[in-house]
């Protein structure tokens, strides 16, 4: 039985392989060959035995199972689907839309700083009666560091204790005396003092190590304690320059050496000027015998060489910083050197030309004294009385003691020719008195507003391998969070320090150390990771001080622009003019906040567009859009008065907006 049963299998096997190999020669249909296939599989996989029949049943059976209960499933969560879809929709709340908001940018991108007054008008005061007082410094010492104490912190809306202080300042303040204090710790920096002031305002002052680490009972420092500065000296020199500049001295900024030391000459191999191009005749160069051509000033200016883009190398060659020559010696040497690039293209850093600068300027207008200059017309004229050159022992009680990497201390050496360019010492209470200055808050006028605008202006930028993205006079310039750091830095055996302003927030930070600066990150950039923010917030969140006119009347009413858009002034609180926005479809489409502005004013009849609160920097209407960043600062110039009083119009130049002009009533408008 099992023979013959296998026996009718094989004979079965066989016919298929057979006619399998007749339909691939093309001898059937191919609905036959389908067929085909389809019975030889199922004796390919025919059973063996009863219980394997059984087995695949079962299978077959809990298939039929399964199939039926997933479209049962899928049945019932289609009408679940349906009947959820059926609900009524629930409005999204509130604070669902301000999350959803939140991705829109928001501005003022780079809001205006808010006006300070002093944390303690009492302690002003008496600081500056003190100065008449021979206790003055031991006095004005004690103040100092009751107003510089932690207790005090000072915020755009007053002075608030550490408790009442607005939150983001006060913790990011924290943070940075955090921040400061764990680095002198790591790096084993043996002193540091910082200070960091908004206008006229001490916002903080944090003063870590000791005067003398290898002293144990060395003192903490203070705002009077002594650094050098290094090359933050350089400031003194620019300051000459501009100066000078104001009083007539120095004709232009971009006058040529030769104009002022006419011995100077230096080879420029990269030079592209042309003769055509001359622009500046140097005084006192002539034209000599007939078919000769008089010899050209080179490109070397006094902004350029204030600006670290000269071209003039580091040094003198053969030179340190040591060295005790003279200016008619360094205008030797110069004469067989050269240029190591093209004046005004490339930045490169050179202590030479600024010594070189310092020392003409001064022999030019100051007899030759520039020290004597620096002290007279800008140190005793702000009250930076512990700040110059000279190193005499009573400066080095006061000082704090400097230090190599290596923990050795560092000696206090001289620089003889290369003075103004990194003799000088200084204190964190005398450079913020600086700040001020370039900030415009001191009360004790150096240089014309114009003046600063001028030298805290970046002139070119740097190439990668710069230590700076722009260059300015003296400044190194670097974008941080959208705003520009002018900064100088120095470094000499033993300290380092930085200057520093964000003239746009009106803010300053000032850091002196004994030692090298601490690895691990500028501590300057990244005390401006919290100082920024923060300010931004606290700036903010202040209440705007909005100016109103001293008559609002002429004003008030209603008014268009080509009868497309339709304004509306009206006396607010303070007198204060608010001016909206009205029309077909306005109310529909832009916010109430958002057509609704202040008018701040500056003079005569021209006002200013001030938002009350943040608002997007554009606002999506559908398919349209409106920038109010654009807007907003936006100068309004209104026109004489007629005969009733009134003013018949005004002109938004700013928007490119002319002729907006009143109407007597407000206008009606029909759908």
């Amino acid at each position: 039985m099992m023979s013959e049963k296998g026996g009718t299998e094989s004979h079965n096997r066989e016919s298929c392989q057979t006619d399998e190999a007749q339909l691939q020669r093309g001898g059937r249909q191919k609905e036959w060959l389908v067929l085909f296939y389809k019975n030889c599989a199922g004796l390919k996989k025919a059973p063996r035995s009863r219980s394997f029949l059984k087995l695949t049943a079962m299978e077959v059976k809990w298939i039929h199972v399964l199939v039926v209960f997933l479209f049962l499933l899928s049945v019932a969560m289609t009408g679940c689907f349906l009947w959820q879809y059926s609900l009524p929709k629930v409005e999204p709340s509130p604070s669902v839309m301000e999350v959803r908001s939140e991705a829109v940018q928001m501005c003022p991108r780079y809001p205006e700083p808010v006006p300070l007054d002093h944390p303690i008008p009492i302690l002003k005061d008496a600081l500056e009666k003190l100065k008449t007082m021979p206790l003055y410094k031991a006095l004005s010492m004690v103040l100092m560091r009751l107003l510089l104490s932690q207790e005090f912190l000072v915020f755009p809306d007053g002075p608030l204790t550490c408790r009442e202080g607005k939150e983001p300042l006060r913790k990011d303040l924290a943070q940075v005396d955090l921040m400061l204090r764990q680095r002198v710790h790591s790096s084993g920096l043996a002193a540091m003092s910082a200070i960091a002031i908004y206008n006229d305002t001490v916002l903080w002052t944090g003063n870590f190590g000791k005067r003398n680490s290898s002293d144990p009972s060395s003192a903490v420092p203070n705002e009077y304690t002594i650094y050098r500065i290094a090359s933050v000296s350089k400031i003194f020199p620019t300051i000459m320059l501009y100066k000078m500049w104001e009083e007539g001295k120095v004709t232009s900024l971009d006058d040529p050496l030769e104009r002022y030391v006419h011995n100077f000459a230096i080879k420029n191999p990269l030079g592209r000027l042309k003769d055509s191009e001359q622009r500046y005749p140097a005084e006192g160069l002539g034209f000599g015998d007939k078919g000769t051509v008089p010899p050209r000033p080179s490109p070397v200016t006094l902004r350029r060489m204030a600006s670290q883009l000269s071209g003039l190398p580091r040094r003198l060659r053969a030179t340190s910083l040591l060295w005790k020559g003279n200016t008619q010696d360094a205008l030797a040497l110069l004469k067989d050197d050269v240029l190591v690039a093209d004046p005004g293209t490339r930045c490169h850093y050179s202590n030479l030309a600024f010594s070189l600068l310092a020392h003409v300027l001064a022999a030019h207008g100051a007899d030759g004294q520039y020290q004597r200059w620096v002290s007279e017309q800008v140190l005793e004229r702000l009250g930076m009385e512990d700040t110059g050159f000279d190193l005499t022992p009573p400066i080095r009680a006061q000082m704090a003691v400097g230090f190599y990497g290596s923990r050795q201390p560092a000696p206090l050496y001289d620089l003889g020719w290369y003075r103004p360019s990194g003799q000088m010492y200084s204190t964190a209470a005398d450079l913020a008195k600086l700040a001020m200055v370039f900030l415009g808050t001191y009360h004790r006028r150096l240089l014309e507003p114009d003046t600063v605008k001028t030298m805290l202006t970046p002139l070119l930028k740097c190439s990668t391998e710069y230590f700076a993205n722009k260059t300015g006079t003296p400044w190194e310039i670097n974008e941080q969070l959208g705003y520009d750091v002018v900064r100088k830095d120095g470094d000499l055996d033993g300290y380092s320090a930085t200057f520093s302003l964000i003239p746009k927030l009106r803010l300053s930070f000032i850091v002196l150390m004994a030692g090298p600066r601490p690895q691990g990150g500028d501590v300057v950039a990244q005390t401006y990771e919290y100082l920024i923010p923060a300010m931004e917030t606290a700036f903010r969140e202040a209440q705007k001080s909005v100016v109103p006119p001293p008559n609002p009347v002429p004003y008030v009413g209603y008014y268009t622009y080509s009868n497309l858009t339709f304004y509306e002034i009206k006396v607010g609180i303070g007198g204060v003019l608010i001016m909206q926005q009205f029309g077909p479809h306005v109310e529909e489409l832009i916010p109430e906040k958002y057509r609704t502005i202040k008018l701040h004013h500056l003079e005569d009849r021209v006002f200013q567009v001030v938002f009350d609160q943040e608002f997007p920097c554009v606002l999506h209407l559908g398919s349209a859009s409106i920038s109010l960043e654009t807007q907003n600062g936006q100068l309004f110039n209104f026109y004489p008065f007629d005969r009733k009083g009134l003013s018949p119009g005004f002109d938004a130049p700013g928007l490119n907006t002319y002729n907006v002009v009143r109407v007597l009533r407000k206008p009606v408008f029909y759908s």
